[in-house]
């Protein structure tokens, strides 16, 4: 005879915490809500992470055990500080609650099953290094014919299929709308990416875009696994819903199953990364699934005053696909309203930048809470030329300083050898471009280069293709060689050498922008730079002039004592708006909020509404990172290299919300006779 034993649920141990004390009535409606779906519409600056942090204790207060919750989230750090503050709420032990980012909880299940998918449970986690080197070794066994174009290399082929993987798109569809000009390349890709998944499985290795989709495809192979793990994680919380994909989110459907408790936290206001497979129809449809679930808005926001909320508010309601909600400030009205700046040029705008923020800080105001922030990264170029002049410290959370970055070096190589033949690192770093060239072939192609005599001479040969044509190259690099020499050629006057802007554009037109589709997966971004730097160029006529001020502002040397004392000093902000999510300032300056420049020119010519309304979301996101003062500035005049100045119109953005809402300031010169240049 069998006995039947039935073990009870551990009594709760409640921590103590006076939940109607701590939190505010949305927080709590939210916190405290009973079992079943939920989806948590937390505005910006409201306490995501606190409604979450307080959510996970609520569940130990009511005798969940810790092992029964599961916390997902998209960084280890947000995984981490939320774990934090709950052992310091909490009594209980937590060592057994699983929090992590989707990446981390799709490889502890893998580990421990991984031989029902082929693998061992010491099976490899390539990082993007490993997966370049394999996909590297698998590119140099295809058949090589006389190529017109550079084929794509590594690092943008990884990118290619994680977003196969990571939208569900064919790699057809991903190479049309994103890659088309690899379009002649298609099935050799396709051979490759298969290659690539054959090569990982023999290898006993993984990618990181693998924990997801073995472990999507294990639970859904094996019942009895996934009834196992339904079972231990009888509560689930996902945070930054938003920011989703198709994979992630069918890991949580699976996970969730017909009777589990799920929360999802999210902002569909802040979903601005699309571009890397985030599908914000995950969280919009999230309540329209045919389950019972509930919505709670957290629209209390402590971080900024009402006149930037209002304004951000406004800034929204523009958008058609969006949950309705109105944040309220918490705190009380500031000192002035948003300032809308309109001047002249960009040169104009950093002044500005640059002149206010010294003010701000004569008012008390510290350099680390202010913000510059701005759309696309080569839309610093100005500010950085004016904080360095001005010798306001800053920091660069979007990149690296404008003329540090690999493709404007790249670019600059061609220069700085043209006008010294003994400059050998430019040299080497402009022949290690060409197919075939390593730091071998390199240091060969440069012995003979000095052989030549040239490089001691005075002056430039009258041809460099036809001194390049005498030194011996590798086979496959011949084609491309002479194409240096070409390009060389075109900076050549009879007077002396071409403009700064003729030169680049020689270099980037002649072979570099095939160089940055095959090499780069930010292809745009980079060509956007480079033709910054040509507008940065046609202010200077002399070449080495404009190499000097490069240097100046490369600012490399990190290694000497003045650098180490900055280190120490409180920095200016610079940063992309993407880069911004998450963080705060007293004070933000938005620069560039001009049509073509912020909406973003591409996606204006697409006439994609879908891509627009991101745009807005990413407007919004920039408007809600600042607490106290706020700056939203275009130029009137933007002087492009060949066309001429071209007037700009300020952006669509800066109509969705009264001029009531905003306080306009002109800029002029003081020195100027006219008090009113406009």
């Amino acid at each position: 005879m069998t006995r039947q034993y039935q073990l009870h649920r551990k009594s709760a141990h409640p921590s103590g915490i006076d939940y109607r004390k701590e939190l505010n009535d949305e927080q709590y409606a939210a916190v405290s809500s009973p079992e079943g779906r939920a989806l948590v519409i937390a505005g910006a600056g409201s306490g995501k992470t606190r409604t979450l942090t307080y959510r996970v204790a609520w569940l130990l207060d009511q005798g969940v055990e810790a092992r029964n919750i599961l916390l997902l989230t998209f960084t280890n750090k947000a995984a981490r500080e939320m774990i934090g503050r709950v052992r310091e709420l909490v009594t209980q032990d937590t060592s057994d609650l699983w929090a992590g980012t989707f990446h981390s909880v799709g490889s502890r299940i893998l580990r421990r099953h991984a031989e029902e998918i082929g693998y061992t449970r010491s099976l490899t986690i390539l990082d993007r290094d490993d997966q370049k080197s394999m996909l590297q070794t698998i590119i140099g066994k295809r058949d090589r014919k006389e190529e017109k174009k550079r084929f794509p290399k590594a690092d943008v082929l990884a990118t290619i299929f994680s977003l196969v993987v990571n939208t569900g798109q064919l790699l057809e569809d991903v190479i049309a709308e994103r890659y088309e000009y690899f379009d002649e390349w298609f099935e050799e890709i396709d051979a490759i990416r298969l290659a690539y998944i054959e090569r990982k499985q023999k290898t006993n290795s993984m990618d990181f875009d693998d924990l997801l989709v073995k472990t999507v495809e294990l639970l859904r192979s094996r019942p009895d696994l996934l009834a196992l793990y339904r079972k231990k994680f009888r509560h689930i919380l996902v945070d930054e819903f938003q920011d989703t994909n198709q994979v992630q989110c069918e890991l949580i459907e699976l996970l969730e199953g017909e009777s589990n408790s799920l929360m999802v936290v999210g902002d569909d206001a802040q979903s601005i990364y699309s571009w890397r497979g985030a599908n914000m129809r995950n969280i919009l449809a999230f309540p329209d699934q045919g389950k019972p679930c509930r919505t709670f808005a957290i629209e209390t926001n402590y971080r900024s005053v009402p006149e930037i909320l209002e304004l951000s508010n406004e800034a929204i309601r523009a958008n058609t696909e969006r949950f309705d909600k109105n944040l309220r400030a918490q705190r009380e009205g500031g000192s002035m309203k948003p300032a809308m700046v309109v001047v002249e040029d960009p040169q104009m705008q950093a002044a500005f930048v640059g002149q206010r923020i010294l003010e701000l800080q004569d008012e008390g105001v510290s350099l680390d809470e202010i913000a510059i922030l701005y759309r696309a990264h080569f839309q610093s170029l100005e500010v950085q030329m004016e904080l360095t002049m001005r010798g306001i410290p800053f920091a660069i959370t979007s990149g690296l300083r404008f003329f540090e970055q690999a493709h404007i070096k790249d670019v600059s190589a061609f220069l700085r050898f043209v006008t010294n033949r003994r400059d050998e690192v430019a040299f080497k770093r402009m022949v290690e471009l060409l197919p075939g060239v390593g730091a071998t072939s390199s240091d060969k192609m440069w012995s003979a280069w000095w052989k030549t005599g040239w490089a001691e001479k005075e002056l430039p040969p009258e041809k460099f293709s036809t001194v390049f044509e005498t030194l011996p190259v590798p086979k496959k690099t011949a084609a491309d060689w002479r194409q240096v020499g070409y390009i060389l050629d075109e900076m050549l006057r009879v007077e002396g050498f071409a403009k700064p802007t003729e030169m680049i554009f020689s270099v980037l037109e002649g072979m570099y922008d095939d160089y940055l589709k095959a090499t780069f997966d930010n292809y745009d971004a980079r060509r956007s730079d480079i033709e910054k730097m040509m507008e940065f160029s046609s202010g200077f006529d002399d070449i080495e002039l404009f190499l000097e001020q490069m240097s100046l502002l490369s600012n490399t040397d990190t290694e000497n004592d003045a650098q180490q004392e900055e280190d120490d000093q409180a920095k200016v902000t610079l940063s992309s708006i993407h880069q911004s999510k998450g963080l705060e300032w007293k004070v933000v300056f938005l620069v560039w909020l001009a049509e073509g420049q912020f909406p973003n020119g591409r996606i204006l010519e697409s006439d994609d509404n879908a891509m627009l309304e991101e745009e807005r979301r990413l407007f919004y996101v920039a408007i809600t990172r600042a607490k106290d003062q706020l700056y939203l500035l275009y130029p009137m005049i933007n002087p492009k290299s060949y066309t001429g100045e071209v007037m700009q119109q300020p952006s669509r953005f800066l109509h969705d919300f009264p001029a009531s809402m905003v306080e306009e300031w002109k800029v002029g010169n003081s020195w100027e006779e006219d008090d009113d240049p406009f």
